[in-house]
């Protein structure tokens, strides 16, 4: 078990009053089997109420609602983890799924069938030729084995590129500039995976760093359903399985759809946005 402390600071700074709309925060990790919240707290300048729930893909929203106007909101959340998920390769695939292709239960197709839309035919074709060069024609072909390959190939010959622009580019812009961020990266891998005929979901969270000067970013990956073993974290940005590293914080069929911080305000339209995000490692 790994314990962690992290740190995420986020500051909005306007150029005159403004008048804040609600503001939805998903900053509390997924708590499971592989991960467990030792403490977590939650500062927010100028007070708010909280009201918190679950989405429906399970992830823990807090809403927040303002009385005052304000020229600066701040929000700084601070929480210690124990992370479990040290030996990621420890898990067993049901024997009709170990290798590629496969069809899920119907069952599970019911359940699974939203993470599984395909995207445009263009872009189906462009990931399919894509793909072809990453395995033979009639391999055998473990299903892990294909999903590695396809997350160490985004790694080995695409260029990381940090972008501080909102959103997240789809799979042919990421194919035709051959570069991209975590995100980018994590959208190409879940459309690379929905056209193998298996369930992909987006991740949001966190990710310990040690090349970084702050140890630590926010952070997305992958994950892909695979019966037997459950959702199975792959994070393309860094050719590997997602591991004790990774901390998760909401997951969802949508890339677009779970963003740290959401909302709005009434007032002039220029601010500016300062982020900090510390991860270390904890005795």
């Amino acid at each position: 078990m790994q314990r962690y402390k992290i740190l995420h600071r986020t500051y909005y700074n306007f150029s005159s009053a403004v008048t804040l709309g609600p503001h939805f925060l998903r900053l509390r990790p997924r708590e499971d089997y592989e991960l467990r919240l030792e403490s977590f707290s939650l500062n927010i300048t100028p007070s708010a109420t909280l009201l918190w729930h679950r989405d429906a893909e399970g992830n823990s929203v807090a809403t927040a609602t303002f009385d005052l106007a304000t020229q600066q909101l701040v929000f700084e959340s601070e929480l210690i983890i124990q992370q479990y998920n040290e030996a990621p390769l420890n898990f067993m695939v049901a024997d009709y799924a170990v290798h590629y292709p496969f069809n899920y239960t119907q069952d599970d197709q019911v359940l699974l069938s939203p993470y599984m839309q395909l995207p445009d035919q263009d872009t189906q074709q462009q990931i399919k030729q894509w793909t072809q060069q990453l395995w033979q024609a009639g391999e055998k072909i473990q299903t892990y084995t294909a999903l590695q390959r396809i997350a160490s190939h985004i790694f080995k010959n695409f260029t990381y590129k940090l972008r501080e622009e909102p959103g997240v580019q789809t799979a042919k812009e990421t194919l035709a500039c051959n570069t991209g961020s975590c995100r980018d990266f994590a959208q190409l891998f879940m459309d690379a995976a929905k056209c193998m005929g298996l369930a992909a979901r987006f991740v949001t969270g966190y990710l310990h760093a040690p090349g970084l000067d702050a140890a630590g970013a926010t952070h997305a990956w992958a994950e892909v359903y695979l019966p037997g073993a459950g959702w199975k974290g792959f994070d393309p940005t860094i050719g590997a399985m997602a591991g004790t590293d990774h901390i998760p914080v909401a997951v969802a069929r949508l890339s677009k759809s779970v963003p740290p911080i959401a909302g709005s305000f009434i007032g002039e339209p220029k601010s500016t946005l300062d982020v900090g995000v510390w991860v270390s490692k904890l005795a």
